[in-house]
């Protein structure tokens, strides 16, 4: 049987919505424009206070419509929209917000995934690839909840010491709902996106409609990200320190292990320094154009890239972001790399403080307004800035989504794909 997926689309102390069809709440059936908000810790709405609220639709067809849907959290290009949704809409208070959630079948869910993170230009089996992987992750996440949840078990994300602290970012957090609807866990944008290429994405799944990848016996957590860099990365280097067969370093190429060792300081210069060939080292905007929508293809230059900053603005920038005083910034000194060159600790050394943090997506939150590109950069000094040369864009383990439309161009199934990607997995029916 098809399970359902309770998906986190906002939390705030105003939501405005529009049933655009009929629904059914607390036993009536309504429709229309309504507004909610957060009074004494409950829901307010139609005057009276509520502890949730559930709006049952009454047919297969039936949406709502959220108003200021933010998107890109975080990120450069963060900004609102309206979006418009299928199936169930819940509204739970908790913290002095109001949490939007959508419950609906995960095909249904995949359907606006798949074309939240593709284009409609994406070729059938990148997107069929990119169905498995989707629908994986979210089984597995679900799982490992209802898994924790039973035995009381808490997945720590944080160490910290006088001198070092390593935060990574996963999906724990979240325990209203199974996932969010940002790059936090999966993009879903509901059905605008799904509109712009449902006929190629509705096949996609249809035709993979229930498989997943398996290893060992579970669901595989098959992570992706968008540019590699041209070496993959390995789950224990961004995430909690578990090792998993199936995501291992390996070579974005036909030659999967032609690569130096990265974890080296001075092979990792040299790599990130060069443009080696990789399925994801492509400036194709044909191809690229299959993976990037509209607002991520403000981004340029992914494969290799650079930034810049003077002392003053590092500085300021580290003490804004971290929360930390470092006074001035003199040095940032590689401590540790993940198999892509990734960094994995960094030291911070300032006039009134020197730490050390990791890991890959809190180093790259520290260093920028929004986030670097990724965490596989080195660091040229002059007399006054701080030159970082970098690779790849996102934590690089799993599917590299650019390198997987290059792979899907050249021919390659999307079963070969995922073979590529997570090694020794392979995909069963589910349901």
């Amino acid at each position: 049987m098809e399970p359902k997926v309770n998906v986190g689309i906002l939390w705030d102390k105003k939501i405005s919505f529009i049933l655009n069809s009929d629904y059914l709440c607390n036993g009536h059936i309504i429709k229309g424009e309504y507004a909610v908000c957060i009074e004494n810790g409950k829901i307010k709405w139609n005057s009276n206070l509520h502890e949730q609220l559930l709006f049952e639709p009454q047919n297969t067809e039936a949406s709502f419509t959220l108003k200021d849907v933010v998107i890109g959290i975080n990120f450069h290009w963060e900004r609102k929209e309206n979006q418009q949704f299928r199936g169930a809409l819940k509204l739970i208070p908790n913290n002095g917000l109001i949490y939007v959630i959508n419950i609906l079948p995960i095909e249904d869910y995949l359907t606006s995934v798949i074309s939240s993170e593709m284009s409609a230009t994406a070729s059938l089996e990148l997107l069929k690839a990119h169905a498995v992987i989707s629908r994986s992750w979210l089984l597995a996440q679900i799982y490992k909840t209802k898994k924790t949840s039973g035995n009381g078990a808490q997945c720590a994300t944080f160490t910290k010491t006088e001198n070092e602290v390593i935060y990574w970012y996963d999906r724990e957090d979240h325990t209203l709902f199974d996932v969010c609807a940002d790059d936090h866990c999966q993009r879903y944008q509901g059905m605008v996106r799904a509109s712009a290429n449902l006929n190629i994405v509705k096949q996609a799944i249809t035709e993979t409609r229930g498989q997943i990848l398996m290893s060992g016996g579970e669901i595989c957590d098959a992570r992706y990200s968008k540019c590699c860099g041209g070496v993959v990365e390995e789950y224990q280097n961004a995430w909690e320190d578990v090792r998993y067969s199936y995501l291992v370093k390996l070579r974005d190429s036909g030659n999967s292990q032609d690569f130096p060792d990265l974890t080296q300081e001075d092979e990792a210069q040299k790599w990130i320094l060069s443009r080696p060939p990789a399925f994801c080292n492509t400036q194709d905007k044909r191809i690229l154009a299959q993976v990037l929508n509209n607002y991520d293809q403000e981004t340029t230059d992914f494969y290799r890239w650079k930034i810049e900053y003077n002392q003053a603005e590092l500085s300021a920038l580290v003490n804004k972001r971290s929360g930390i005083d470092f006074g001035t910034i003199t040095d940032l000194i590689p401590i540790e790399r993940g198999t892509s060159g990734r960094l994995v600790k960094l030291k911070i050394i300032g006039t009134k403080k020197t730490m050390t943090i990791g890991k890959e997506l809190e180093i790259r939150r520290i260093l920028s307004t929004s986030h670097l590109y990724s965490s596989a950069f080195i660091v040229e000094k002059k007399e006054s800035s701080f030159i970082l040369h970098g690779a790849g864009w996102g934590h690089g383990v799993g599917l590299c989504q650019i390198g997987a439309a290059v792979m899907g161009e050249k021919g390659y199934n999307f079963r070969q794909i995922l073979q590529h990607y997570y090694v020794g997995a392979a995909i069963e029916k589910r349901y």
